[in-house]
């Protein structure tokens, strides 16, 4: 059921959705703690979610606890986070079915998952890391669409990127997070394959690099 596939390419091979993806930016200094390097990435950040979506108000984040909550956008109640911009608070996954909304969410190990249900045009980010996984964030992600917007498990589309692995990590949660798309029913999901400890010139990764890093962005919207 799982397949090494480019990412978020097998997302973008579908009718109405766009995925992208935020490397490691290189020039800019992140060698601090996690706020400041978030204040250090915002502009380039900010940027690249108007370019890949072409407004500056629908943009949406999540505050990312480490939890597996999961909120619907537009609609959702927003604070402001240390850089500024707002974010839907207390949740780890956005999911919404409005066209032109940009959903992000920010990883230096844990897991972006993207979601994308073809039939209802629903799609979704999750962010899914040690805690995330042992919660089955996934599951939430899943639930939420199927409560909202009526989506199936079985028609939408999962996708992991990048992500901290053994033996760089004790956890292998890529796998449990596979493990979990098909106890859920999913039937189309599929794993990049990428260890973030192996390549700092690409990924930001908080282990490697003792928390003081910034993060890579994971974001999706779909299509007018």
């Amino acid at each position: 059921m799982t397949e090494a596939l480019p990412f978020p390419d097998r997302i973008n091979s579908l009718p109405g959705v766009r995925a992208g993806w935020v490397p490691r930016i290189p020039g800019i200094e992140v060698e601090v703690d996690r706020d400041e390097a978030m204040r250090r990435l915002k502009a380039a950040h900010f940027q690249a979610a108007v370019a890949f979506g072409g407004s500056e108000d629908r943009w949406w984040r999540a505050e990312q606890v480490h939890g597996t909550g999961v909120a619907v956008v537009p609609g959702s109640e927003t604070i402001l986070a240390p850089d500024g911009l707002p974010v839907v608070p207390g949740v780890d996954g956005l999911v919404t079915n409005t066209p032109g909304i940009v959903l992000a969410i920010y990883v230096a190990d844990c897991g972006p998952i993207w979601l994308a249900d073809p039939v209802t045009g629903a799609v979704g980010l999750l962010h899914s890391g040690k805690k995330g996984t042992e919660g089955n964030i996934l599951q939430a992600g899943l639930d939420t669409m199927a409560r909202e917007f009526g989506s199936k498990a079985s028609d939408v589309v999962v996708a992991l990127g990048p992500c901290i692995r053994p033996p760089h990590y004790e956890i292998d949660f890529a796998a449990e997070i596979a493990r979990q798309a098909e106890r859920a029913g999913v039937a189309d999901y599929a794993d990049c394959g990428e260890d973030t400890a192996l390549d700092l010139q690409r990924h930001y990764s908080y282990r490697i690099e003792q928390g003081r890093t910034g993060r890579m962005m994971a974001l999706i919207t779909k299509l007018s």
